[in-house]
């Protein structure tokens, strides 16, 4: 019986295929590894297959230069070619980094872009472009300084949310009950830091009972601690198949390095000069 199996090739798959099995791959290996094994995995890792939903969370924690920030996310966005559902990043430094995902939101529906440096000017102007989204997570953004644009911004250019994180903004309760008539769908609100909020527990329980809300007013409203942690697993992935790295490219990726491969890999992680005419592939030390 076994003799009449025929064993399919890996490279013979689809590209659809290929993307969704890369998907549970860590992004190091995306990126460094399967690119070099044959031409169809590299076709479909440069393609936007494996980009729909891009998390580099914990790749930021170890990117300290806002312009490889930029560049690794100018890179996968615009492999994703319009296609990108989901995005999570943290430490944008710029407006401008957060304009061109905007330019690049057709299809979002996920953007949490917590702990960034973004204007507030930055985030109304782009707001209507950011229509489509159900999950939005600008917690932590300190350089936004205005009390309410940024969330009548929301509420005008945004009604689709289902869950909105805005932990430490200074926002009203004007602001938020702006939000709130005009969100319908809103299932989750994260107020956590936001002290102008004159919100209590009665008011939610009243008029939004199906909501849940995390803020610094709103107690024994639902369980505080099975909510966090549900927060926390959705923030954060498990860090065990991540080591410290950092990829830098100038150009497209997808060229085969084979003298490399001759030479062996770079263990230098933290080069005090590298060659950006050409990308770079940079693994962590040896163990």
């Amino acid at each position: 019986m076994e003799e009449n199996c025929k064993l399919r090739n890996w490279d013979e798959l689809i590209p659809d295929a290929l993307g969704l099995i890369f998907s549970h791959l860590p992004l190091q290996e995306v990126l460094t590894v399967v690119p070099r094994v044959c031409k169809a995995w590299n076709r479909a890792v440069t393609g936007p297959y494996c980009w729909q939903e891009i998390d580099i969370e914990l790749w930021c924690n170890r990117c300290h230069q806002s312009d490889h920030l930029d560049r690794m996310l100018q890179l996968l966005i615009n492999r994703s070619s319009g296609s990108l559902r989901k995005l999570s990043v943290t430490g944008l430094q710029n407006d401008s980094i957060f304009s061109f995902i905007a330019q690049h939101a057709g299809s979002l529906k996920t953007l949490k872009v917590p702990r960034s440096c973004l204007s507030n000017s930055g985030v109304v102007k782009v707001a209507e472009k950011l229509s489509s989204l159900t999950f939005l997570d600008l917690s932590y953004c300190s350089s936004v300084v205005s009390h309410d644009d940024e969330a009548y911004a929301i509420a005008r250019t945004m009604p689709k949310l289902k869950r909105l994180e805005i932990a430490y903004h200074r926002v009203s309760a004007e602001g938020v009950l702006k939000i709130l008539s005009s969100c319908i769908f809103l299932q989750f609100l994260e107020l956590r830091g936001c002290w102008d909020v004159q919100l209590d527990n009665k008011f939610f329980k009243e008029k939004f009972p199906d909501m849940k809300v995390l803020g610094p007013r709103v107690i024994g409203f639902y369980d505080m601690i099975n909510d966090w942690e549900d927060c926390c697993s959705d923030y954060f992935s498990d860090g065990s198949d991540y080591l410290a790295w950092e990829f830098l490219e100038d150009g497209e990726m997808g060229e085969f390095y084979e003298d490399e491969f001759e030479h062996g890999w770079d263990d230098n992680f933290y080069a005090d000069r590298v060659n950006i005419d050409r990308e770079l592939h940079i693994w962590p030390p040896s163990p």
